[in-house]
């Protein structure tokens, strides 16, 4: 259960923290150590150790790896390709951290509905245009949407970086809505407001 509703945050059974193997069971501990509470995505899917494991293992490859593109773009590239799946867990989750790695309260939301009149420069939105393709019609990507990155600088690993964020998160979201992921309460005003000094 979500700890600030009765509403279940998934619809398959979510193991006990004590009945977890212990590193996945750390990793979760991790996490709330570090943001004060638990992701509700670490809860789904602890369902399936063996697929938690290869889950956040890509997830850290992708999103915390190496690479040309800052960790707010990464971010972009999450809410903008969830917005457009519909995924409400990604949106809000990565809508969190996408305000609190950009420093700017507005950003996700104006990602999350239409990145083309959201406040980020040319090169984000050329970025951003890629990783929609490749989240919605990847059969479609050509030498034309490589040229058109290379252009704004993107190089060839930024380029793989940006599909496969994009693709690692339109399997996520399917998944999240699959399993009717619920967002934690904790997101929704996280990064809404400067921290104060």
């Amino acid at each position: 259960m979500n700890s600030n509703t009765d509403k279940p945050i998934s619809r398959f059974p979510v193991p006990a923290l004590e009945d977890l193997p212990e590193d996945v069971r750390g990793r979760i501990l991790d996490v709330q150590e570090k943001s004060g509470f638990v992701p509700n995505v670490f809860l789904t899917l602890a369902h399936r150790p063996e697929e938690f494991r290869a889950f956040f293992a890509y997830h850290d490859a992708l999103m915390e790896g190496p690479g040309g593109l800052t960790k707010a773009e990464r971010e972009m590239i999450v809410v903008a390709t969830s917005g457009a799946n519909q995924c409400q867990y990604c949106v809000v989750a990565h809508g969190a951290i996408l305000r609190i790695r950009a420093k700017q309260p507005l950003v996700a939301d104006q990602v999350a509905v239409n990145y083309r009149k959201a406040d980020i420069t040319p090169r984000q939105r050329a970025m951003l245009d890629f990783a929609m393709k490749v989240a919605l019609e990847a059969h479609t990507v050509g030498d034309a949407d490589f040229h058109a990155l290379q252009s704004h600088g993107f190089g060839d690993e930024d380029i793989w970086d940006i599909g496969a964020i994009a693709a690692f998160f339109a399997m996520s979201n399917r998944l999240a809505n699959m399993t009717s992921m619920r967002p934690n309460d904790e997101f929704y005003t996280l990064g809404r407001t400067p921290k104060q000094s």
